[in-house]
């Protein structure tokens, strides 16, 4: 047995062992979940954060990083959608390095990589260097912390799978996950705080870059292991059971999956238009940017609070389905009525986050359960490119729908070509929001594949009824037998034998 010192907690599963026992399920009778697991998370969480600070630094203050950069607002927005380019191509490797090479490097290097991002952006408005060179050297140290974010989003899923048992996963996944957010939020308050009207924005990137370069440290020395020893759950010896490629057919025939593929990632795409946009949308109607920070930051806070309340609930009920739905169809409702005055704005955004972005954690984990026993980064990474891929298409179409407004006398954008109308983008991302979570809502069915292989596994009753013989068919295939199923190979393999004979 392992050190106890090592331990955090240690569990038996009471299973029903045949007269002839069974090896491979008494091998599994006794879990293990390791202290050091919560360290990898804390890590992990930092990591996430200070990679979504770095993504949106620049868009609670476009204006005034356009002016001080010469260039214009589409190009600063480009800051931005850098991050969504950039994923998309790598985001298949970086599903194949979870899966295949494991926890410890995917982290080390996107540490690495968000590190060298952050410094090289600093160094773009050191004054040795000429003003035309600003913008393409911020470019480029923001295309290294583009490189970085998969590595690093993608994880929480696989964290939880590897490392906590089944009673805590959807927890860790949402802290874990919760993380981003609350790095747009630091970004969101602390950027136009930071700037002012100084346009100091030497300052900002250099604060940006100190905790990077603390967390790349705590990741290269402080995680040393993909996973622990034992497994804390009957589903984590199998998490990379299938092939890469395998996995990636397996899911593009699951119906179920493609619906939530599509849907959430029209989801994504939406809540990434609202944080990138929000500033150039509210200051054309005479918003400052302390309150667009405000109302970026509410939506952040509450979606944190609505992520905790509903990762606890799902953990303890294990209704995946009937939370997405019901947080899904609450979000586009809000997102409605978000384009009014200055009071609802401000609880709109609140509403918006608390319902919305409390579904992404929920939603990386029914991904894996209704795909399992594909891999969880594969599972969760296609969602996330959906994400990306849907988010550059909105923001270019949304951008395209602007026009420029004769008369804006309440404006307070700062930059001479930002008096753009958002009326009819907005409608558009609303209907978008709208149509697709019905389209959820109607059609989304699937069983927990990964609680009843766990159930399975350890004789138990499963958790949702399997409604398709495919499925049960992989399940007894894929997983540990019960009792049951013990009993009926060994009565097989005597009337083979006796047959033979």
């Amino acid at each position: 047995m392992e050190n106890e010192d090592n331990l955090s907690d240690e569990f038996r599963v009471h299973v029903v062992i045949p007269s002839k026992p069974n090896p491979i399920l008494e091998k599994r009778i006794v879990f293990k979940v390791y202290k050091r697991r919560w360290f990898i998370l804390f890590v992990l969480c930092l990591l996430n954060c200070s990679n979504s600070m770095l993504w949106l630094t620049f868009a609670p203050v476009a204006d005034q990083s356009a002016q001080f950069m010469g260039v214009t607002l589409d190009q600063i927005n480009w800051l931005s959608i850098i991050y969504m380019v950039v994923a998309i191509p790598l985001s298949f490797g970086t599903t194949w390095m979870l899966d295949t090479l494991g926890l410890r490097i995917t982290l080390v290097l996107g540490s690495w990589l968000n590190m060298l991002g952050a410094v090289l952006r600093f160094v773009s408005v050191l004054g040795s260097l000429v003003s035309a060179a600003k913008f393409p050297v911020v470019m480029g140290g923001q295309t290294l912390c583009a490189l970085a974010q998969p590595l690093v989003i993608f994880t929480p899923t696989k964290l939880a799978a590897l490392w906590f048992p089944e009673h805590q996963r959807a927890t860790a996944n949402m802290i874990a996950s919760m993380s981003n957010p609350l790095g747009i939020l630091v970004a969101s308050i602390f950027s136009p705080m930071i700037v002012g009207t100084t346009n100091n924005i030497s300052s900002l990137l250099f604060i940006y870059a100190v905790p990077a370069t603390i967390i790349c440290f705590l990741a290269t020395v402080g995680i040393r292991d993909s996973s622990p020893p034992t497994p804390p759950s009957a589903s984590a010896e199998s998490s990379t059971s299938e092939p890469f490629l395998e996995g990636i057919m397996l899911l593009l025939r699951n119906k179920a999956y493609m619906i939530l593929l599509l849907c959430f990632g029209s989801g994504i795409a939406v809540f990434t238009c609202f944080s990138t946009l929000l500033e150039q949308i509210m200051c054309v109607r005479g918003y400052p940017n302390d309150f667009a920070g405000l109302c970026g930051g509410l939506f952040i806070v509450f979606g944190i609070v609505g992520a905790g309340f509903l990762g606890l609930y799902v953990d303890k009920t294990k209704k995946f389905i009937e939370a997405t739905k019901v947080n899904m169809s609450l979000s586009a409702s809000g997102f409605s009525v978000l384009y009014f005055m200055k009071i609802a704005l401000a609880v709109v955004c609140s509403l918006f986050g608390f319902f919305g972005f409390s579904i992404y954690p929920v939603a990386m984990e029914l991904s894996v359960e209704c795909s399992y026993p594909v891999g969880e980064a594969t599972s969760a990474g296609l969602i996330f490119i959906s994400g990306q891929i849907q988010s550059v298409i909105y923001i270019l179409l949304l951008q395209g729908l602007t026009k420029p407004m004769a008369d804006s006398p309440f404006s307070t954008c700062s930059a001479g070509d930002a008096s753009l109308s958002w009326r009819v983008p907005m409608l558009v991302m609303a209907g978008l929001c709208s149509a697709f979570t019905c389209c959820f809502v109607i059609f989304f069915h699937t069983e927990y594949r990964r609680l009843d292989a766990e159930a399975q596994a350890i004789g138990k009753k499963p958790t949702l009824t399997a409604c398709q013989t495919v499925t049960s068919q992989t399940l007894k295939t894929r997983q540990t037998p019960t009792t049951s199923q013990t009993d009926n190979t060994q009565d097989s393999d005597q009337k083979e034998e006796q047959a033979s004979g």
